[in-house]
């Protein structure tokens, strides 16, 4: 590697030596490469461009060569050759290696194999790598370094780059779509003095000025429903969590989830709500609704299943949400602790083990108990049960939504009784429960883990693949 690297430093100050930094020019308005190959017609005659990229590959013939130049919409194809380019140019080719990055400016044509080329006027010399790129070109498939070298695995991977663009159009859908009903986005702090709106271990820092310890969100839940009470109707924020918990395939400590909130509006209107972007988004990608996760389809076309927390215990556990003996019995044949556990949680960690795995086909999973659900309304016809759904696409939970709790003394008593128990820190964000007091709307709270949705729309199978740069343990 070494020899590589001198090797290239000797060809830069070759570089230096002809009057050219190879680090020091810029070019604009070039046009990405993807443009050159689609707009190309043989109609139409001596159209030049001004393109960059990084070379990609090299196949001289002594007083000429081809060579592909690629950028983030794709590859092109480019000849250079002495008589056209001249004598000053061509010296100035044959110090280039593979992964340097270069502008072209030049004309386009159909090369005899079909191939859309550009005949290089002008080489402009922008980034010397010094370094080749890896493997080659063949892509990089060690997957440890691919997620600690994010930048090789982008330019060296095309279906990287792709599901990294696509993740972005996603992101951009999500937001028209909910804008076009009158959503608007906002912002919470990321930094909070009380850790609330979900039951996780969050990661503690210091303000040094305010001699006080603060908490990265684990959720942004109780800030946005002071917005609620504030008269902002319709909001949304796509934010950053953080949760000191473990690692997985699904679980990253640092995770990207929209939130929403809707005045007026319950559980069953979000679900509507959720069935309908998510098929959206899976339409506008990929024109239908079966697709490929992993080795099998899934079949997204609505409407989708529905069915409670307690006939899929039935269904799949063969055991009864109000049947506390046969849900011990059943939670002890599986391993679950159950010694002073209350039954509500020894059902959660069946239907866990049991029925997560069933559900591949969209579901939302309806009526938790309310023992597990302290932010949610109970059911009508019966106090035991939230009004609460999870949707589970191919055995993952995809998104969680309540009928918001709007009674100020439910909700403290309810605080109150989380705070003693055992895994609890105590703390309470009164400041909420005051602001429940001047009364908070009726209304549907929807979250969505975008990069959950995102493996599931990119058929991706590891959590990591969709996070840019995912947490990974310290090299040895």
């Amino acid at each position: 590697m070494e020899a590589y690297i001198e090797n290239r430093i000797e060809k830069a100050e070759k570089l230096r030596e002809m009057g050219l930094n190879p680090y020091g020019e810029s070019l604009s308005n070039t046009i990405a490469l993807k443009r050159v190959v689609d707009n190309f017609s043989e109609d139409r005659e001596n159209v030049k461009v001004r393109c960059a990229g990084r070379i990609t590959t090299m196949r001289p013939h002594g007083k000429a060569a081809f060579f592909h130049i690629k950028d983030w919409s794709g590859k092109l194809q480019v000849y250079v050759k002495l008589d056209r380019i001249g004598k000053e140019k061509f010296e100035i080719f044959k110090l280039l290696d593979l992964g340097d990055i270069i502008g072209i400016e030049g004309e386009v044509f159909k090369t005899r194999t079909g191939e859309i080329t550009v005949f290089a006027d002008n080489i402009i010399v922008l980034s010397k790598a010094l370094l080749p790129p890896p493997e080659k070109w063949h892509g990089l498939k060690d997957v440890e370094i691919r997620y600690r070298k994010r930048y090789l695995d982008l330019f060296s991977n095309d279906k990287v780059m792709d599901v990294f663009l696509k993740r972005s159009n996603i992101l951009r859908s999500i937001r028209t779509f909910l804008d076009e009903k009158q959503f608007i986005e906002v912002d919470t702090p990321m930094m909070q003095p009380i850790p609330g709106g979900a039951e996780a271990r969050p990661f503690i820092t210091h303000h040094n000025v305010l001699d006080m310890d603060l908490y990265l969100r684990i959720a942004p839940e109780l800030y946005l429903k002071r917005l609620l009470v504030g008269g902002m109707e319709r909001i949304y924020e796509i934010n950053r969590n953080f949760r000191n918990e473990g690692i997985s395939t699904r679980h990253n400590p640092e995770f990207t989830m929209i939130e929403l909130y809707q005045a007026y509006s319950d559980y069953v209107g979000m679900m509507e709500l959720t069935e309908s972007l998510v098929a959206s988004l899976v339409k506008g990608l990929y024109g239908k609704y079966e697709i490929n996760y992993g080795n099998d389809i899934l079949d997204m076309t609505p409407p989708w299943r529905k069915s409670t927390f307690s006939e899929l215990l039935g269904e799949y556990a063969s055991v009864e949400l109000a049947d506390e003996k046969g849900l011990r019995k059943r939670g002890q044949e599986l391993g679950i602790e159950i010694e002073g556990v209350h039954k509500d949680i020894i059902a959660q960690k069946i239907f866990e083990q049991t029925v997560e795995k069933e559900l591949w086909n969209p579901t939302f999973v309806l009526d938790y108990p309310i023992t597990i659900c302290p932010l949610t309304k109970a059911c009508h016809d019966n106090p035991n049960l939230a009004q609460r759904f999870e949707l589970y696409i191919a055995t993952m939970e995809i998104a969680n939504s309540y009928s918001e709790l709007n009674e100020p003394i439910e909700q403290s008593r309810r605080f109150h009784e989380q705070a003693e128990g055992v895994d609890s820190d105590g703390k309470i964000d009164e400041d909420f429960l005051e602001s429940l007091k001047y009364g908070m709307p009726p209304a549907g709270g929807l979250g969505i883990g975008i990069d959950r949705l995102v493996m599931i729309l990119t058929n991706s199978p590891s959590i990591r693949d969709v996070i840019l740069f995912p947490l990974l343990r310290k090299q040895c």
